[in-house]
C-alpha cells in the first residue's frame, strides 16, 4: 500500500478528553483501518479542523480500555501512516519530577529514557518465509522531531494559558506500568535527570520515526510524582479529584496549543522534515536477500527504498 495518492493529514493521538473536545469542534467520520499488526486502538476519526485535514486516534481505545502495555502501538502508527499522516501531534498525561513543572503546565519534551520491557519497539522484527525481517536502525538521538517541536513552541507563544507555562524542553522517563512508581524509583528518576514520568511515549515515538512520520509530544502535567509528599491529611478521594481537575485543565490547554499549531504545520506541508527521511540510511540489510513477499507486505513503510 503506497501513500503517494493519499491526501496528507496531520495525526493527533490523545486521550478521550482531548478527543471529545476535538470532535465537538471538528466532527468527523470514523474509519476502520486494517494493518499487518492487527487493529488500532480505535477507529480513526477523519476530519478537518479550520481547513486542515486531520486524523484523530484515541490511544487507549474507546472508553480507555487498553492500559499502556496493551496499546497496539504498531497498529496505531501504521494506521495513521496509511491514511496519509506525515506529522503526529500526540498528547499524554505525565507526573512531574521537578518542582518547576507545576500541575496543569504543558511540556514539549525533547528527550526520552525508555524503561519499558514488554512492548515491541520496531516494525521490522517479523521474519518472512524466505528470511529475516531486515536490519533497520533509525537514528534516534533526538527522539522527537526538532522541526515539529519548534512549530509547537512558536504556536505556544500566540496563546494564553491562564498562568500556566509551556516548557520548551524536558526528559520524559517512560515506565512500563500499569502501577505507578515507588518513591525510591521516583527519586532515582530525578537523579537520572528526568523531568516527567509517563507510560506511553515509547515505543510510540520510535515507531513514528521508523514510519518516517514527524512526531512531537505535548505532555500534560497532572501532579507531582510521589517523590514529593502530598498535602498532610489529604484523602485519597480528594487527591484523585485534584488530579482529575488538573488533567481537565491541562487537556484544555493542550487543545488550545494543538489548535494553534495545526495551521502552522499545514503551512509547511511541502517541506521535507528530517523525520521524513528516517529510513534513507537505516536499512542495513542486503535488500536482495530479503523475502520479496515481506518487502511487499511492508511496502507502506519502506517501499520507496526498494
Amino acid at each position: 500500500m503506497a501513500t503517494s495518492n493519499v491526501r496528507p493529514r496531520i495525526g493527533i493521538i490523545g486521550g478521550s478528553g482531548l478527543g471529545n473536545a476535538l470532535l465537538a469542534k471538528a466532527g468527523g467520520t470514523a474509519q476502520d483501518v486494517e494493518t499487518p499488526f492487527g487493529k488500532p486502538s480505535a477507529p480513526l476519526v477523519l476530519s478537518e479542523w479550520n481547513g486542515v485535514p486531520i486524523a484523530f486516534l484515541a490511544r487507549h481505545g474507546i472508553g480507555h480500555v487498553f492500559n499502556p502495555s496493551q496499546v497496539p502501538y504498531r497498529a496505531n502508527i501504521y494506521a495513521l501512516k496509511a491514511v496519509g499522516c506525515r506529522w503526529i501531534l500526540a498528547s499524554g498525561a505525565v507526573g512531574s519530577l521537578q518542582e518547576y513543572i507545576a500541575p496543569r503546565d504543558l511540556v514539549i519534551p525533547d528527550q526520552v529514557i525508555d524503561k519499558t520491557q514488554r512492548r515491541v519497539g520496531t516494525f521490522f522484527d517479523q521474519a518472512g518465509p524466505g528470511g529475516g525481517g531486515g536490519a533497520v536502525h533509525v537514528e534516534f538521538a533526538e527522539p522527537f522531531c526538532t522541526q515539529l517541536r519548534r512549530v509547537l513552541l512558536q504556536a505556544g507563544k500566540k496563546i494564553e494559558l491562564a498562568g500556566q507555562k509551556i516548557h520548551p524542553t524536558g526528559t520524559y522517563v517512560c515506565m512500563e506500568g500499569p502501577a505507578f512508581s515507588t518513591r525510591a524509583e521516583s527519586l532515582m528518576h530525578r537523579q537520572w535527570g528526568g523531568d516527567l514520568i509517563g507510560m506511553t511515549a515509547m515505543p510510540e515515538a520510535k515507531l513514528a520515526r521508523e514510519a518516517e512520520i514527524s512526531y512531537a509530544l505535548v505532555a500534560l502535567a497532572t501532579d507531582y510524582d510521589c517523590w514529593k509528599p502530598h498535602t498532610p491529611g489529604q484523602s485519597k478521594q480528594a487527591l484523585l479529584g485534584e488530579i482529575i481537575s488538573h488533567l481537565q485543565a491541562a487537556t484544555d490547554n493542550a487543545l488550545r496549543l494543538i489548535e494553534a499549531a495545526l495551521p502552522e504545520v499545514w503551512a509547511r506541508r511541502d517541506e521535507v522534515f528530517d523525520s521524513h527521511r528516517a529510513l534513507e540510511l537505516a536499512i542495513w540489510s542486503d535488500k536482495s536477500k530479503l523475502d520479496p513477499a515481506y518487502i511487499k507486505r511492508m511496502e507502506l513503510l519502506w517501499g520507496k527504498y526498494f
